[in-house]
């Protein structure tokens, strides 16, 4: 019994040599040597902890989850206000929810586009990409370098194979047709080295298809192009909108705009000191569909430009999604409206606002809200707070709507206010917004002095002297977007290029030939030949049959039985494939498995073989 204890206990461990009861051979000695026989890891540390996060960051695995991640990323940007675009719906939107609201800015939702998290995963997905790419050109640029694989030993492993004979009174021996099939590959657009030509048995490599990987390459690269475009655009470019009244001039200057939004490196002097002015604002009105009758179908602002202050001046048009271009930037026609022209005196006589003011639109048939401040009224600030009509009508309980969007019928109802606008204060406030907490009422409908109507032309006495308003007449206005994006061109054109780049690489096709030849000893050349394909590829055997024809089109073959491709079976399929991938394979046949060259043509041995 204790025998075999000690037997047990000596048993070496799997894979490493037995040592037999012998003299010296205790428990002891066998627990050592079976302790020095276990493998022992070495420990990654830290250089190899970064060269395996290295390997990862830039397989083409996590390069398409990265892409993937980022457009994931980028969907909160359309569903959450953001803050470059219009900052004061961003505040309304938390203040309507303060629940959540002041959650989402402090993860950045607002911002998400130059958030912490988007600029890391497209950084990322930049080095993640060039990573990939680089070594893969380098590698492929070597592979186009290169001869083909050498011819493997047996042809008739290859998924595609076939035989052909030319008869012996032909006088076309091996060399010469080893030449002459080296020549219709090349015009089929393969890459051919023939190799022994002057021996017994020559025999060709050929290639084609290079061009799917440098498809692919460019695919990749243009990504990055495109990263690069758009993050440049991101970085030099800006964007601001301004509003025109008919008669006003804008120049593009920082002081021209009504709302600006810069680029992270954006500098003034980017700015090109044009200047447009817009002259006159149409639009056409649907007056025949029953319904959309008064629905607007076309708008056309003419508007004068100068390229600079010394610049000879352009009548231009310009028309929604037609924009113009001026100084480096696109300039889109994106609203339009009425601009009421009043005119308010103060209690002292003395004109104290005069001038186009701007109507919000708020409803149908261009039904607008109004906002006056006039903080130049002495000796109390006026505020004026309403609504422009352009075709009004007022229903028997004394409702007030618009019911056409033309200027059949304008009309100006107001409520009058005096006293501290808070302007001086420093804080901005919304134009478009009348805060009427601090404020007294002269004019209102609730009150004795009743609301104020006014109608092209009047004049409405405000009341205790405050002053007086008058309604001059009506403009129209435009509203602007302008942008600058210095990589947009850069964008479309490498988008155009990966789009080119990923047609090639999806349609053309990598494959492999080899073709060899021999002289049988009654004088035939004999002919073989096989096709491989890198990767799938449903077309290899329609590639096979033209090149078997372009070969018996080139020389006069013999009828032989068995001549016909030789279906190879699986297995071997799976070994020439896994050979000639690699380019491994002797040129010369192996002697022990003879093949079609080798063998007897006609005999019932080469025919049982074949």
């Amino acid at each position: 019994m204790s025998e075999r204890v000690n037997e047990e206990k000596t048993t070496p461990t799997p894979g490493t040599p037995r040592t037999g009861p012998g003299p010296g051979s205790g428990p002891a000695e066998g627990a050592v040597a079976a302790a020095k026989a276990e493998a022992v890891l070495p420990s990654l540390g830290p250089l190899g902890m970064l060269r395996w996060a290295w390997t990862q960051l830039t397989s083409m695995r996590t390069a398409l989850f990265l892409l993937l991640l980022l457009a994931v990323a980028a969907v909160p940007g359309s569903l959450f206000p953001q803050r470059p675009a219009n900052p004061a719906v961003v505040t309304q939107y938390i203040k309507d929810h303060p629940d959540y609201g002041k959650i989402l800015d402090s993860l950045q939702l607002y911002d998400v586009y130059s958030s912490a998290w988007f600029s890391a995963i497209y950084i990322l997905l930049f080095i993640s990409l060039i990573g990939c790419v680089v070594p893969r050109a380098i590698v492929h640029y070597r592979a186009m370098r290169s001869q083909p694989p050498r011819t493997p030993a047996r042809l008739s492993r290859l998924p595609e194979y076939g035989t052909l004979v030319v008869p012996a009174d032909a006088g076309i021996p091996a060399s010469r047709a080893i030449d002459d099939a080296a020549a219709l590959l090349k015009k089929r657009g393969y890459r051919v080295e023939v190799r022994d030509r002057d021996g017994a048995r020559p025999s060709l490599g050929a290639e084609r298809g290079l061009f799917k990987e440098v498809g692919n390459l460019v695919f990749h690269t243009a990504l990055i192009g495109v990263l690069v475009s758009v993050a440049a655009g991101g970085l030099f470019g800006y964007s601001g909108q301004r509003i025109l009244v008919e008669g006003d001039t804008f120049v593009n200057t920082l002081v021209g705009y009504d709302q600006f939004t810069p680029g992270t490196n954006f500098q003034s002097s980017q700015l090109e000191p044009y200047s447009i002015q817009l002259n006159k604002f149409q639009i056409t009105f649907d007056r025949e569909s029953k319904g959309k009758f008064g629905q607007p179908i076309d708008f056309k602002a003419d508007v004068t430009t100068k390229e600079n202050p010394g610049a000879p001046a352009q009548q231009q048009t310009l028309k929604v999604n037609d924009p113009i271009s001026l100084g480096g930037t696109s300039v889109y026609l994106t609203g339009n409206g009425y601009a009421p022209v009043v005119t308010v005196r103060d209690g002292a006589g003395n004109v104290a606002m005069q001038g186009p003011v701007v109507a919000k639109l708020q409803g149908d048939n261009y039904y607008s809200s109004v906002v006056i401040k006039v903080p130049d009224a002495k000796p109390d600030q006026l505020a004026f707070a309403g609504f422009f009509l352009p075709t009004a009508f007022i229903t028997p309980e004394g409702v007030s709507f618009s019911g056409d969007p033309e200027l059949f019928n304008p009309q100006l109802t107001l409520n009058s206010y005096y006293g501290d606008l808070g302007l001086n204060d420093g804080a901005p406030q919304n134009v478009f917004e009348l805060d009427v907490k601090k404020l007294t009422p002269l004019n209102a409908r609730n009150l004795p002095t009743k609301g104020i109507v006014l109608t092209p032309g009047t004049t409405h006495t405000l009341p205790d002297g405050k002053g007086t308003i008058t309604f001059d007449g009506v403009k129209r206005y435009v509203g602007v977007d302008i942008h600058h994006n210095p990589g947009q061109g850069y964008a479309l054109f490498f988008a155009l290029v990966a789009v080119a780049g990923l047609v090639t690489s999806l349609y053309v096709n990598r494959r492999r030939a080899w073709v060899r030849t021999g002289t049988h000893p009654d004088g035939r050349t004999m002919v073989e030949y096989g096709l491989l394909a890198r990767g799938e590829d449903h077309r290899l055997a329609g590639e096979a049959a033209a090149i078997r024809a372009l070969l018996s089109a080139a020389w006069p073959l013999e009828e032989v039985e068995g001549s016909q491709p030789v279906p190879s079976a699986p297995e071997d399929n799976d070994r020439a494939d896994a050979g000639t991938r690699t380019g491994a394979g002797p040129d010369t046949a192996d002697s022990a498995a003879p093949d079609f060259i080798q063998s007897t043509a006609g005999s019932p041995e080469s025919k049982k073989e074949q």
